[in-house]
C-alpha cells in the first residue's frame, strides 16, 4: 500500500508560500484506519490500523512526518502487517525538497527510499537525486511541484471558488517521477467534518476534495487510486477515504493538536 495520505496528506496565485493568503496550522493528527468496502475479487476481508500525521513549520520550510501501521486480512493468505515512516522537508519557496521513506511488511524491510530534489525556479524543471535504494537521478519536468506547494495551491483554488486543478507532483515515494494529480473540489465550505475529534483547528472553512493519482507516464484514463477528504483552509484533513477500486480504506480523525510555530 502506498503512503498516499501525504497532503500531504496530502496543489496559484503566488509562486511562494510566503506570499500566499493561506495560513497553514502546524498540527499533529491521529487517524483510525478501517476497511470501508471490498469487492469479492479483492480477496480482502478486513483492515485496521492507525496513522499519525505531523505537519510542522520551521523558519525556512515545512516538515511532514507520516507514520502508519495497517493490518490487512486476506481470505486466503491471512493477516499482513504493513507499516511506513515517511519524513519530508520542503522549502517555503517550493524549490527544495528532502524525503525519506521506510516501509515494513510483517516486520521486514520492504522498501527504503531517500533523496533530495530541487527546481530551477517557479514553473521550471529540476532534478531528483536518490541515495537509496540505489544512487540514481531523475529529471523533473517544467511545472512539477512538491507536496506542500500542491496542498497550498489546492486550498487557494478552493478559496477562489474553482472546482478543478491538475498538477504534476513529486513526493519521492516509490522512487517514481512526478505523478499527475487531478483534483475535484466541491463548493460546500460550511459542511462540517464527521470526525471524532473536537478542536478549534476544525472550526474552519473546508471543502470536499477528491484527488485522482495517475502514475508518471501513464496514458490510462483510470487513476491508480483516488483519495477523498475534507480539506480545511488551514491544511487539516478529515474524513479521508483511499479508493483502490477493488477496496477502500477509511481514515477517521480521532485526535488533533496544534504544534508551535517557529520564532523567526
Amino acid at each position: 500500500m502506498k503512503a498516499a495520505f501525504t497532503l500531504a496528506v496530502l496543489v496559484l496565485a503566488s509562486s511562494t508560500v510566503a506570499a500566499s493568503a493561506v495560513e497553514i496550522a502546524p498540527h499533529r493528527a491521529l487517524y483510525a484506519m478501517t476497511l470501508g468496502s471490498a469487492k469479492s475479487n479483492s480477496g480482502i476481508i478486513g483492515a485496521r490500523g492507525t496513522m499519525v500525521y505531523e505537519w510542522g513549520e520551521t523558519c525556512d520550510g515545512w516538515t511532514v512526518q507520516q507514520r502508519y501501521r495497517l493490518r490487512m486480512q486476506y481470505a486466503e493468505d491471512g493477516e499482513v502487517e504493513i507499516s511506513s515512516n515517511y519524513v519530508t522537508w520542503e522549502a517555503k519557496d517550493g524549490l527544495r525538497y528532502r524525503f525519506n521513506e521506510r516501509k515494513l511488511r510483517n516486520g521486514e524491510v520492504d522498501e527504503e527510499i531517500r533523496g533530495v530534489a530541487r527546481l530551477d525556479g517557479p514553473g521550471k524543471g529540476g532534478v531528483a537525486e536518490f541515495s537509496r535504494p540505489s544512487v540514481s537521478r531523475l529529471d523533473l519536468a517544467p511545472g512539477t511541484i512538491f507536496p506542500t506547494r500542491h496542498t497550498i495551491e489546492l486550498i487557494e483554488r478552493a478559496m477562489a471558488g474553482d472546482q478543478f486543478l491538475a498538477r504534476h507532483v513529486f513526493d519521492g515515494s516509490g522512487g517514481e517521477n512526478a505523478v499527475e494529480i487531478t483534483a475535484a473540489i466541491a463548493s460546500d465550505p460550511n459542511s462540517p467534518a464527521k470526525s471524532g475529534a473536537k478542536s478549534p483547528l476544525l472550526q474552519r472553512p473546508s471543502w470536499r476534495v477528491r484527488l485522482a493519482f495517475f502514475p508518471a507516464g501513464s496514458t490510462s484514463e483510470r487513476p491508480e487510486y483516488e483519495l477523498g477528504m475534507r480539506l480545511h483552509d488551514n491544511g487539516v484533513s478529515a474524513d479521508m477515504v483511499l479508493d483502490y477500486s477493488d477496496f477502500t480504506i477509511k481514515a477517521r480523525l480521532d485526535e488533533i493538536e496544534a504544534l508551535p510555530k517557529p520564532s523567526c
